[in-house]
């Protein structure tokens, strides 16, 4: 296979499908593409994997098992498949499939501005301009923190983190944090700093609870075998709740760690209510912790008995674990409903409130009224433009790494239809 290409400015100002991202969707789109024999080009802000060379903290490691780390044509090789990669490990992953495919990337070239140019698209970029017949987003899901407008009213003595800002514990003073946010990102923080000996106090709003292993195999295996993460964007009654679910509270270490909040709280964090205001140096919490709680762990219970149910009709069900189910979640007779933050020597407040994609620079009216991209599975709501990597995009496994085979394949096979209906190529820019 050829090198990857990684010039400074590009080479020619025309193609027929640019690809806006270097991750791994992006370069998904990009084999897919060139098995069909699409020009096309991938424009990257940073360097190929970019977002997880330089936004990610430094402990972290994928949530899903080695042997589901795939893209097409190419995967987990080692000798760990029950093992989960750090995030140099995944940058490596993803910058060997770029160079196997041989994905014509430019690196260094911001795009700046995509807007409708004929029966194409005028692209923008700090190195010049393109056209082209049709767009794939593929700058992922975590563009810009989801901060709640309400960090503005914290005191200017209390430093404030979004999780693409933190690193490590090192970064914070020797005082109490108070974590904003139990799912999978949150609680992880949460665990990190309590065992750099700091305080740690976190905040749980609504929150998925789920057992890193269940009757002896992962519990993506059961996610897996269950058809659950197969299932379609089509297929659910209410699809802008589905694709606002948390994520699941797990954890990827070597010991298969289950990593709840009884875990923490038996380490000593210090469980509260969802954050719902700051005044001067108090915070105020929501009542409903224990409601919110008692939700997790009954819809935890339901996908077990819907496990048990398949081992039960299952050739294997013999070679698992016996049925379990795990403690309920423990919370105080009466929560925690305010805190004084001086009291608690709370010096930082880190928010792990989610994240959303960063569309600035699209200009196309493709947007509903809270700001959000119209698409239909991917398929925005603009002629030839598309867009990869989102939550629960077109199956519950969309943003997952091995999510982008099935998508890519869908997405690939609806925009060569679109480009066969077309003029030819673009010409190239004055």
């Amino acid at each position: 296979m050829n090198a990857v290409a990684s010039h400074r400015h590009p080479a020619a100002a025309a193609t027929d499908v640019i690809v806006v991202g270097a991750g791994h969707s992006g370069l998904a789109m990009s084999a897919w593409l060139a098995a069909h024999c699409v020009d096309h080009v991938v424009l990257e802000r940073g360097e190929i994997a970019n977002s997880w060379l330089h936004e990610r903290w430094d402990s972290l490691r994928l949530l899903t098992p080695n042997w589901q780390t795939r893209l097409p044509g190419f995967r987990y090789q080692g000798s760990q498949p029950d093992g989960f990669m750090a995030t140099s490990e995944v940058v490596q992953f993803i910058q060997n499939y770029a160079a196997y495919i041989g994905a014509p990337v430019r690196t260094g070239i911001a795009v700046t501005s995509v807007r409708r140019d004929g029966d194409g698209y005028r692209v923008q970029t700090n190195h010049g301009d393109w056209r082209c017949r049709a767009v794939v987003l593929a700058s992922g899901a975590h563009g810009i923190p989801n901060v709640p407008a309400l960090a503005a009213s914290l005191p200017a003595s209390i430093r404030s983190l979004d999780a693409k800002q933190y690193k490590n514990p090192r970064q914070l003073d020797d005082s109490g944090v108070l974590v904003v946010g139990a799912s999978a990102t949150g609680l992880q923080l949460a665990h990190e700093i309590r065992a750099s000996g700091r305080e740690v106090t976190l905040a749980v709003g609504e929150h998925i609870r789920m057992p890193r292993t269940y009757r002896g195999r992962d519990v993506q295996w059961w996610l897996y075998v269950a058809g659950i993460l197969d299932q379609r964007f089509d297929a659910v009654d209410d699809l802008v709740r589905a694709r606002r679910v948390p994520s699941p509270q797990l954890v990827g270490t070597p010991e298969r760690a289950t990593l709840d909040l009884n875990a923490l709280t038996a380490r000593g964090v210090h469980i509260v209510g969802r954050l719902v205001g700051l005044g001067g140096r108090k915070a105020q919490f929501s009542g409903n912790l224990r409601n919110e709680c008692a939700m997790a762990d009954l819809k935890m219970n339901r996908m077990l008995d819907t496990f048990d149910a398949l081992a039960e009709r299952s050739s294997v069900g013999d070679m698992l674990g016996p049925a379990e189910r795990f403690a309920a979640t423990r919370v105080d007779e009466s929560p925690c409903l305010q805190l004084d933050l001086a009291a608690r020597r709370i010096g930082s407040v880190i928010w792990a409130t989610g994240f959303r994609p960063d569309f600035s620079w699209l200009q196309v009216p493709a947007f509903d009224r809270k700001g959000r991209l119209r698409h239909h599975g991917g398929i925005v709501d603009a002629p030839g433009l598309y867009v990869l990597g989102l939550n629960f995009m077109r199956r519950r496994k969309s943003s997952f790494i091995h999510g982008a085979e099935d998508d890519v394949r869908d997405l690939g096979e609806h925009l060569l239809a679109g480009l066969r209906q077309q003029p030819a190529r673009m010409t190239r820019i004055a």
